[in-house]
């Protein structure tokens, strides 16, 4: 999405997990921790080992009853094919696989309204929420506003929450804020009301990440 959501979901990552960092290629990270380029390939669905990016988080161990097969590091021409390094600055914009969230978050919906835009993970971060201007926006999740303001081009009054070390929210589109930095909010709290500023129409863009990674936020929220 944008940089101020990279940097937020910027958190350390649990164990079994790296983040990528500027000059590392596949073939390193798998030596480092003593598998293969093969595993790591598989257990992120990385469609192109090529490709990574600074700041992706990769897993580096195996999912839960899952296969070690070919864990021997320096293995394959896979390794040989995949030392090209993190390539920089795109990052937040990069639509690359991401790891399976090794932990999960219960969320709220976060306004009354019609879904007119759902997640895809390449054209839509998120899911577009239409109704009336005015309606009132609430914190999906309790957690910590790190964002608060209208100086992200394309997203408006926006509000960021981060939850914990791996998860955040992002409220776009908002006619005012009633909520600042810093600021403590618990589930269900009003923190917007719903708008169109930089918008073509009301509603409320909304975004669920996972460490950066935008994930669907649909499979966390209640069914209606």
């Amino acid at each position: 999405m944008i940089a101020v959501l990279a940097a937020c979901g910027a958190a350390p990552v649990g164990p079994g997990f790296y983040r990528v960092e500027r000059g590392d290629t596949l073939s390193g990270i798998a030596r480092s921790n003593r598998t293969s380029v093969q595993n790591i390939v598989r257990w992120n669905g990385l469609t192109n080992p090529d490709a990574i990016e600074t700041g992706q988080v990769l897993r580096v161990v195996p999912p839960a009853n899952s296969a070690t097969a070919g864990t021997a590091a320096g293995s394959g021409s896979a390794q040989a094919s995949s030392g090209t390094t993190a390539s920089r600055g795109t990052t937040a914009l990069a639509p690359a696989p991401t790891a399976t969230p090794a932990s999960t978050i219960a969320l709220v919906w976060p306004a009354q309204g019609n879904v007119t835009r759902r997640f895809d993970g390449a054209n839509s971060k998120g899911i577009d929420i239409v109704n009336a201007s005015g309606t009132p926006v609430v914190a999906a999740a309790a957690g910590s506003v790190v964002y608060a303001g209208d100086g992200l081009r394309g997203y408006g009054n926006l509000v960021i929450i981060k939850h914990n070390s791996d998860y955040l929210t992002a409220y776009a589109h908002n006619r005012a804020l009633v909520v600042k930095e810093g600021q403590s909010v618990s589930q269900g709290q009003k923190i917007a009301e719903m708008g169109d500023t930089d918008s073509d129409h009301v509603m409320l863009h909304f975004e669920l990440r996972y460490q950066s990674r935008s994930i669907d936020p649909a499979r966390s929220l209640p069914p209606r």
